[in-house]
């Protein structure tokens, strides 16, 4: 990141919640201001990862909506332990 793209933003915190940060911070010989800049990148990281699977699962049933292509539940199911059990199978075909 450059300097030029970071800038400053106050966030409110009760002072319980701002004492542990110091005392976390303290642990790990790091500034509060680094904790909470680790702790926000960690959870937006998380975050977007928890979206883009939301929306593969909307996408999904968007798509199987259009065209009801599917797999069984055995259909899966067997395919999964020929898997398991170390087997290199291709996926069962899907069907309407």
């Amino acid at each position: 990141m450059t300097a030029a793209a970071i800038r400053p933003m106050t966030i409110k915190l009760d002072l319980d919640t701002r004492e542990r940060v110091q005392r976390l911070a303290d642990a790990r010989q790091r500034s509060s201001h680094w904790l909470m800049r680790e702790a926000i990148s960690q959870y937006v990281a998380r975050e977007e990862k928890r979206e883009a699977y939301r929306q593969a699962g909307l996408n999904a049933w968007s798509a199987y909506q259009t065209n009801a292509l599917h797999v069984t539940g055995e259909e899966a199911d067997a395919w999964l332990e020929k898997l398991e059990a170390g087997h290199d199978v291709e996926p069962p075909p899907c069907h309407v």
